[in-house]
């Protein structure tokens, strides 16, 4: 081969070898962008309150005395696929607001305090919402920790659990 042809070669190379990089440097950049994230905010004010990873597998509950039956309920939700999916729900007594009935595959067990747990839901969630309560609490737990949705966010205040990518949190006018 021609010193020629094997400059010509060579410059090739290096050309794709830095086409190479500089695609790599572009996808570490910009894959955060597209990260997604599990996010709770205000949806009259675009307030956000928290924000976690949305990796599978996360579960988190919100926890609350029902209005009509009086009793607490928990409801655990679990990050699937992207999406806010529903893994069970726990109460004390049966009554008017609770499910009353199993439904095509769901099962009815008792935990430790001998309250009722019911999971095999099929529901995705997209967004979740709640308005938090004026008479009593909403409590959330996630990652360990337990979070008073009246104190972080105020009474009556309608909030929502989205997954969202940062890019969305533009787009939805979100804010700290």
């Amino acid at each position: 081969m021609s010193p020629k042809a094997l400059a010509h070669r060579k410059k090739k190379v290096i050309a794709a070898a830095v086409l190479m990089l500089i695609i790599t440097a572009a996808a570490v950049l910009i894959s955060p962008l597209f990260s997604k994230q599990l996010v709770l905010y205000n949806s009259d004010t675009g307030v956000k309150y928290l924000t976690e990873k949305a990796e599978d597998g996360l579960m988190f509950s919100v926890e609350f005395v029902h209005s009509v039956n009086q009793t607490p309920v928990k409801d655990t939700f679990v990050v699937s696929d992207g999406q806010i999916r529903a893994y069970s729900t726990t109460y004390r007594s049966f009554g008017a607001g609770v499910q009353t009935a199993l439904e095509e595959g769901q099962t009815m067990t008792y935990d430790e305090n001998g309250n009722m747990v019911i999971t095999g839901f099929d529901i995705t969630y997209d967004p979740l919402r709640y308005i938090v309560g004026t008479v009593s609490d909403h409590i959330l737990y996630i990652n360990g920790e337990e979070i008073s949705l009246r104190d972080t966010c105020g009474r009556n205040a309608k909030v929502v659990f989205e997954i969202v990518t940062p890019i969305e949190f533009l787009t939805k006018g979100l804010f700290d």
